[in-house]
């Protein structure tokens, strides 16, 4: 299936052996934070070092699920539903959607940490009915394979044996989904560090200076 994180990795390393890198280091937030812990547990030794930017993994999305974390990510059962439910009621306005669940995702509940440009692109994409059916099909995967993936790695004891470095903003989402991410994190990875940013789900975006100096003090 071509919307799994697992497949995404296998593009990921397949792209990168083209480029030259068989071994490298990554860094992914939100769903390419997904795409990234998958790597890091199908391709062992491919990464040297991984970090991963206000999640936790999707087995713990899951089988965590309660009122608390139903209500604040409710966008995970919902774009999930069968096709064209959710793509139907998206595509009557797209931007109203994109919006409002950006902004739920910052410290300061609007979208002004949005470059202009990056707000054109995100606007373009979920403008166009087959990006809004991808975004679908990447969460119906969640729903589906990805969790049974991560399922099987949990019930063989697997677990990310590279260095990981997990951030989160501190009025993000990660509050809210686990009462202490690192040892969730703990879990899933042999070797892990992390902390909160004073930042939203959008560490880039709302605190660019202390997520870059973080992410460069983990990969130097």
């Amino acid at each position: 299936m071509p919307y799994t994180k697992r497949a995404m990795a296998g593009a990921m390393v397949e792209a990168m052996e083209k480029l030259g890198h068989i071994r490298f280091r990554l860094a992914g937030h939100d769903r390419g934070g997904r795409v990234a812990y998958r790597l890091a547990l199908d391709h062992p030794g491919r990464l040297e070092r991984l970090a991963v930017l206000d999640i936790v993994p999707t087995w713990a999305m899951w089988h965590r699920m309660d009122a608390r974390l139903a209500n604040r990510a409710w966008h995970w059962m919902f774009l999930a539903l069968p096709a064209p439910f959710p793509e139907t009621l998206i595509g009557k306005n797209p931007r109203y959607f994109f919006d409002t669940r950006a902004a739920a995702g910052t410290k300061i509940k609007n979208i002004s940490a949005f470059d202009p440009r990056a707000l054109a692109h995100y606007h373009a994409f979920f403008d166009d009915p087959a990006r809004i059916r991808a975004t679908c099909e990447d969460y119906r995967a969640g729903r589906t394979s990805d969790l049974a993936h991560d399922e099987e790695t949990r019930a063989a004891g697997g677990k990310i044996s590279c260095p990981v470095l997990a951030i989160w903003g501190a009025a993000g989402g990660i509050p809210a989904e686990t009462d202490d991410p690192l040892a969730t994190w703990r879990e899933w990875a042999s070797n892990v560090r992390g902390f909160a940013i004073d930042s939203g789900h959008y560490l880039a975006e709302e605190a660019p200076e202390a997520t870059a100096k973080a992410l460069l003090a983990f990969f130097a």
